[in-house]
């Protein structure tokens, strides 16, 4: 059975040269990360999904990252409200783009909750929240109550170094869990098989499953092995340019 039959994704603005940033790697090139964009929508592109590209937004530098603003459950979809105060405004612009796929489904995070659904892993029908400088506990509990009306549920995850949960996780269906740093360990996961990826190559613990294929940054050959020898079939994509700016493969996409 197929997973995921949407894709919402939005072309990067210019000013994302300017987006919010802890990794000290320099600004992005923007004409790169425009290129890196297409490749990762052509990536998509092969794996069975319909695509729906948004808009560039200048007002908003970090509106690529269109994981953030927005969970995309089975049975319902709930606009966050980003820990970021710079990015909370980007909710107002994908609630059309969701409201046309989750008519009268779509529920919102309240103040003073604050989520950002990088900090969400969906594992079956139960949703890991990652407590992070971007999500509160108020958010999460929020988060939580309204995955529990629609029959699914979720639980808190401590964060000890990354900025979101998914930083150092993806959940690659059939219990194979991609693992780096402090998730290695975490009690919470190790129920899941987890495939350990080394410290050096951590920054590929953001991959997406989308319907068998996964996709991961370019350049990580370990993990490439790794996930190459569980069966799926590997596509890697270029995101130099969307790392300075605190990104990877999952931030820029919703899958549903």
């Amino acid at each position: 059975m197929k997973k995921f039959s949407h894709i919402i994704a939005r072309t990067p603005a210019k000013s994302l040269i300017n987006g919010l940033t802890s990794a000290n790697l320099g600004k992005p090139d923007y004409q790169k990360a425009l290129d890196q964009h297409n490749n990762y929508i052509r990536a998509l592109q092969q794996c069975d999904v319909d695509i729906t590209i948004l808009p560039a937004s200048e007002e908003f530098p970090d509106s690529v990252f269109v994981e953030d603003v927005a969970l995309c459950t089975p049975h319902c979809a709930i606009i966050t409200r980003p820990g970021a105060e710079t990015r909370r405004a980007e909710t107002t612009l994908i609630t059309e783009a969701i409201n046309r796929f989750y008519p009268n489904k779509v529920e919102y995070i309240q103040a003073p909750g604050t989520v950002e659904a990088g900090d969400i892993m969906m594992v079956d029908k139960h949703f890991y929240i990652g407590l992070s400088a971007r999500t509160n506990q108020e958010g999460a509990k929020q988060m939580i109550a309204i995955l529990e009306k629609y029959g699914l549920s979720g639980s808190v995850v401590t964060l000890e170094k990354v900025l979101h949960l998914k930083t150092g996780l993806a959940y690659l269906e059939h219990n194979n869990l991609l693992a780096a740093g402090e998730f290695i360990t975490k009690p919470e996961f190790q129920h899941l098989n987890i495939i350990e990826i080394p410290e050096e190559e951590s920054y590929a613990a953001n991959c997406i499953w989308v319907n068998e294929r996964v996709i991961m940054p370019a350049g990580y050959p370990i993990t490439k092995a790794k996930i190459a020898a569980l069966g799926y079939q590997v596509i890697e994509v270029d995101t130099s340019e969307y790392r300075k700016i605190d990104g990877g493969v999952s931030c820029m996409s919703l899958r549903f």
